[in-house]
């Protein structure tokens, strides 16, 4: 299966991120399943391929010009896709995932997933989509959507596109539910 898996390139401060980003890229890795991430080499975004790759597993980043130029790719990594801009990473990274999980992030990681998540209301895209609700990071998020969906703006299946996962046994089992349907 080619995991897409949205984080960001920055070192966070919380140590658990770091170790959750090394725990996951470690099951994917083992369980031969295909990471696809941005191509990064920092931050958690070089965590999740460094242990992606050190247990066997591949490794494919997408990752427009720009920051090749500014020396961010990853070198290690078994392929990687250069595009022009972000707006073809986020269309390529979603062409090749057979399923999507937002790691807390930034800006671009809520970005991210929140085209996955229009796809999949949309009925364009069929994949499961995990929230990575570590320590609560995205209870805010979780919130909103209910709230979105309360008011009428947004389909109550919205709540049931998403799957908010506290932690990688929650992770695994929502893999696994969507993916024997």
């Amino acid at each position: 299966m080619n995991i897409t898996v949205y984080l960001g390139a920055r070192d966070p401060n919380h140590p658990t991120l770091t170790f959750a980003a090394r725990e996951l890229g470690a099951w994917i890795g083992a369980n031969k399943h295909q990471l696809i991430y941005g191509g990064s080499h920092s931050g958690l975004m070089g965590v999740l391929a460094e242990s992606t790759l050190m247990a066997g597993g591949r490794v494919t980043g997408v990752e427009p010009q720009f920051f090749i130029d500014a020396g961010f790719a990853y070198d290690e990594i078994t392929e990687l896709i250069v595009t022009k801009d972000m707006s073809e990473r986020k269309a390529k990274m979603i062409e090749l995932g057979d399923a999507f999980i937002a790691f807390p992030g930034g800006t671009g990681t809520l970005e991210e997933i929140s085209e996955v998540i229009s796809r999949i209301c949309l009925r364009h895209l069929e994949a499961p989509c995990i929230v990575y609700n570590l320590d609560g990071y995205y209870e805010g998020l979780k919130e909103l959507l209910k709230h979105m969906a309360e008011m009428g703006l947004a389909s109550e299946d919205l709540l049931r596109t998403v799957t908010f996962a506290e932690n990688l046994e929650e992770i695994k089992k929502a893999l696994e539910d969507k993916l024997c349907r």
